[in-house]
């Protein structure tokens, strides 16, 4: 499986959430096939709570992962 790194430091909800809503619908069939994972760097908390819930909406996987200064949300099927 290939994993794409979204870079999305900076940005505040709801551009966060946003982007990262476009990324998912414009990769869809690759995560869906399970031939990619997208991994989105925020800096933003409150991108913690809403990505995942809609990515798990739409019927992904999601993990959360704390790292120094940012987190990494990953987005796949499974």
């Amino acid at each position: 499986m290939q994993n794409l790194d979204i870079d999305i430091r900076g940005q505040v909800c709801p551009s966060t959430l946003l982007l990262a809503l476009k990324e998912i619908n414009a990769h869809s069939g690759e995560i869906r096939d399970k031939s990619l994972e997208l991994s989105f760097l925020t800096d933003n908390r409150e991108a913690v709570v809403t990505v995942p819930e809609s990515a798990e909406n739409m019927g992904y996987t999601v993990s959360v992962i704390k790292r120094e200064g940012y987190y990494v949300i990953g987005v796949r099927k499974d």
